[in-house]
């Protein structure tokens, strides 16, 4: 036999999802899955699914054995069945526009059962309108769920979107280096998930956070570029798009700049969306962290629509509520966007945004509209009446504003835009706006301790001219630090690393860990590597499973991942995690409390 199909084997000549017209009248041998089956009286069809698609699959009298078609209609769904045939083309009024094998049939002279299958848990063949079973079911029986043709395609795709990023990257001169599972616990802004050592009583491993450490010693150690589809893992609560473990393509250069690494970013980004049939233009727009919370209120903004967060003070300045004029003296401001057309919302409607910015720290929301030349709202009688031409307000249009700190009115009227889009219906699913969002804090402030976070990472590098400039307060310090952002989506982050091992040592120091042993102790093996010579360096990572996700029109990332966790960190298809026997903590030197 000739292979005329590159999956063919000694047992299948092609893949049943595809065949084509081409076929015409070849003798095939085909391997698959019952996914449906209709018996008209004489006549029986089967569709036969495998990972290209389905295959009508004809019985009938005048080609097939009654025997044959005898055992056929006893054959249960989802049970894997070799199939040999003749491609024929369906007959005229019979074809399906709807299926890439529309046009064609396999007449069938024999089938066989290779792989039995009991009645199926959950269903793998839904019409359209059909309701899918519930998320948890789908994941107790995983393995069913997997052969869903949408699931099919998604991981598919996630293997071409593996290839092009190997390619890209490969061509760039980057080697794929792989960094250690097993590691030091040295917390990176999450929980670690720890591993005891059996050998060494009391001790652990710690799984990676990221592999950020390592690649930075591959710099130091001169390998130049190097990158890494990474398994990584964080301790921490789960939402649609977060994972247990997760991947991420991992990328570090040396003798580079911040420019070089957004280049070569966004030549990767544009060759993964071609991947999925998507042309994105290049350059990115640009903007600094800083113009993204004045404008947005947050630091991965949603470009496809405006509603822009105004500095509103001045027309508040002279409003008699109490209120506004007690956050104003406290060192905060008014601020807040104009939704246009919004004055026809009901108080219910209003209402409900209140309760947005609430759950996002506000102390509520001031509402002002613009109806028939007049300014209505709770606090419009206080306001003076100059202040109605500087607030912006068209006819027809609602004010909504939050009166405080930075820190309190940013995410709250982050919140409140973003659900004044989502009912406008303002964001287009089809518009991609990427943006690089630059020059973020260095550090978090704890308003009450005063304590210091690094928002990245500590490993991040300091703009150097703040640091000069100003060396005596670090919480204005910018970092060379850069997200990449699609659609309000943090896609990647990376940053320019601290080559200097006393720079380094000064942010430890920063950050609270501030003993000399106590830095060796945790991260010894950096400096260490630092002090034999590091070059400038630095680089990126890109969440994978979120971009086969946006890739993949998926509605989150347990979509495009073979076997995940559910919200509450379980694997529901395997019964992780679960108790182990008692003599196998005692050899882990653990002993659990009740």
């Amino acid at each position: 036999m000739t292979a005329v199909d590159p999956l063919a084997t000694t047992l299948r000549s092609h893949l049943g999802g595809a065949l084509r017209l081409a076929h015409n009248g070849q003798r095939v041998t085909l391997g698959g899955w019952v996914h449906k089956s209709r018996d008209l009286g004489g006549q029986l069809f089967i569709d036969l699914r495998d990972r290209e698609g389905l295959v009508q699959l004809a019985f009938n009298p005048h080609w097939t054995a009654a025997d044959v078609i005898a055992k056929a209609v006893g054959i249960g769904l989802e049970c894997a069945v070799l199939v040999d045939g003749v491609v024929a083309p369906r007959p005229d009024g019979l074809k399906n526009p709807e299926m890439a094998t529309g046009e064609i049939e396999v007449r069938v002279s024999d089938i066989r059962v290779v792989g039995p299958a009991t009645t199926p848990a959950i269903p793998v063949a839904l019409d359209k309108e059909a309701k899918r079973p519930s998320e948890d079911l789908r994941l107790r029986h995983r393995v069913l769920d997997l052969r869903r043709p949408e699931l099919q395609r998604n991981l598919v795709l996630r293997h071409r979107l593996m290839q092009v990023t190997r390619n890209f990257l490969s061509a760039q001169g980057y080697l794929e280096l792989e960094t250690p599972i097993l590691t030091k616990p040295t917390p990176e802004g999450a929980r670690d998930f720890l591993v005891p050592s059996r050998m060494h009583a009391g001790e652990f491993f710690a799984l990676p956070q990221s592999p950020q450490i390592y690649k930075q010693l591959f710099m130091c150690a001169g390998f130049d570029r190097y990158f890494q589809i990474a398994r990584c893992f964080r301790d921490e609560d789960l939402r649609a798009d977060r994972q247990l473990e997760f991947t991420q393509i991992d990328i570090e250069a040396s003798f580079i700049t911040r420019e070089d690494i957004i280049a070569m970013a966004e030549g990767l980004m544009q060759a993964l969306w071609a991947e999925a049939g998507i042309a994105v233009q290049t350059p990115f727009p640009r903007m600094s962290y800083a113009e993204a919370m004045e404008r947005y209120g947050c630091d991965r903004p949603d470009l496809r629509y405006g509603l822009e967060i105004r500095d509103l003070t001045a027309a508040f300045r002279g409003s008699e509520s109490g209120i506004i004029q007690s956050a104003i003296a406290a060192g905060g401001r008014v601020r807040g966007i104009v939704v246009p057309g919004a004055a026809t919302w009901s108080r219910k409607q209003v209402d409900e945004l209140e309760a947005i910015a609430k759950g996002a720290g506000a102390g509520g929301l001031v509402r002002l509209k613009l109806a028939e030349g007049k300014l209505e709202g709770p606090l419009a009688k206080f306001l003076p009446a100059e202040a109605t031409s500087s607030l912006g307000l068209a006819e027809g249009d609602l004010l909504l504003a939050v009166a405080g700190a930075d820190r309190i009115s940013s995410p709250a009227l982050d919140r409140v835009r973003q659900e004044c889009a989502a009912r406008l219906n303002l964001a287009d699913p089809n518009r991609r706006e990427f943006l690089w969002v630059l020059d973020f804090p260095m550090f978090d402030k704890d308003p009450e301790t005063g304590a210091l976070a690094a928002v990245h990472h500590p490993f991040t590098s300091p703009n150097t001219d703040d640091m000069a400039s100003r060396p005596d307060a670090p919480e204005t310090w910018r970092a060379f630090a850069y997200d990449c952002v699609l659609n309000g989506t943090e896609l990647g982050g990376g940053s320019i690393r601290t080559s200097d091992p006393a720079v380094q040592a000064r942010m430890f120091q920063l950050l609270g860990i501030g003993e000399p042993a106590e830095q060796e102790r945790r991260f010894g093996f950096l400096l260490e590597g630092l002090r034999a010579g590091a070059p400038p360096h630095g680089g990126i990572a890109f969440g994978f499973d979120r971009i086969a996700m946006i890739l993949s029109n998926a509605e989150s990332l347990r979509d495009v991942i073979a076997f995940p966790k559910t919200t509450a960190a379980r694997a529901l298809f395997e019964g992780a995690p679960s108790q182990v026997p008692a003599q196998d903590l005692d050899e882990l030197h653990i002993c659990v409390q009740e």
